[in-house]
């Protein structure tokens, strides 16, 4: 959704916003803000983790449990109930399911499996987007929401086909909703690879990235078998390259389909006066280019 003039954003009777943006920049911290402003907030994680992803979220976590005899026990008989406990502010039902690939002794799963329940996740990640519209009218026609923001992924980027005029998911998304780029800076890719080192969690990778990545990883640490891989040591290692492979191309998405907004400008984001002012002026911004 592209704008002709500030004004036609402005005085929109329904404004639909899809956020995207790397992992950790503000995206949920901004949706947050407009659900606070009476917008509907539209998560894509929690959808990808609960509608796409429960079943087999709470199916590991059986897995796991059946390796007890007691716990193996209750839920033969039905005496228990294993959930996810997944929410907006909390994916970690979620990014556990993922896991790391590498030595069973150190938390790691094998890396075929690794690869498959990537794929289920990008499958769910792609299904929750083309989603979007039907939120959209679902938040007007059972709730009364007027203004809707999608609170994206950051493997969203991962997704679509930029090379593609007919993609679906972007057609999906760019058909209902204004496409907002939220570009942290230097810093912020900095701070964010400071925090996975020292807490390295599951995310989804590019496909032909991983498997590139995989294979030059134990290259350069003279590994042979996949199981003798610390799975936090890769994880750590591939981050800082599969966030640099985004950034291109949430700029790219931003420069075919969208807007840009700094997130150090929307963090000081106060009411809807402020951000009408900076949509505004992105939508100008790109009117000039």
């Amino acid at each position: 959704m592209i704008f002709n003039s500030p004004d036609e954003f402005l005085n929109a009777p329904r404004k639909c916003i899809t956020a995207f943006g790397m992992s950790g920049v503000g995206k949920t911290h901004f949706a947050n803000k407009l659900r606070d402003q009476n917008w509907f907030h539209y998560s894509v994680d929690y959808r990808i983790g609960t509608r796409y992803m429960g079943e087999h979220i709470v199916d590991n976590f059986k897995q796991c449990a059946m390796k007890d005899p007691f716990l193996a026990n209750l839920l033969r008989t039905d005496s228990i109930f294993i959930g996810s406990n997944i929410t907006f502010n909390n994916l970690s039902p979620l990014s556990t399911y993922l896991g790391k690939p590498g030595n069973p002794e150190l938390g790691g799963i094998p890396f075929d499996e690794y690869k498959r329940r990537q794929a289920q996740h990008r499958q769910a990640e792609i299904s929750a987007m083309l989603d979007t519209p039907y939120f959209i009218d679902r938040a007007k026609r059972l709730y009364g929401y007027d203004h809707f923001i999608a609170d994206s992924s950051g493997s969203f980027c991962e997704v679509i086909d930029l090379d593609d005029p007919q993609d679906p998911v972007l057609e999906a998304v760019t058909g209902s909703s204004a496409l907002l780029y939220i570009r942290g800076t230097e810093e912020d890719e900095e701070k964010l690879i400071a925090r996975f080192k020292k807490a390295p969690k599951p995310m989804y990778y590019a496909p032909k990235l991983l498997d590139q990545k995989w294979q030059q990883y134990k290259q350069e640490n003279k590994i042979v078998h996949d199981q003798d891989v610390d799975p936090d040591a890769f994880m750590i290692w591939v981050f800082s390259t599969a966030l640099r492979h985004r950034l291109p191309l949430y700029q790219q998405i931003a420069d075919q389909h969208g807007y840009v907004i700094e997130a150090a400008d929307l963090a000081t984001m106060r009411d809807m006066e402020d951000f009408d002012a900076m949509m505004a002026a992105a939508i100008t911004n790109r009117n000039k280019a």
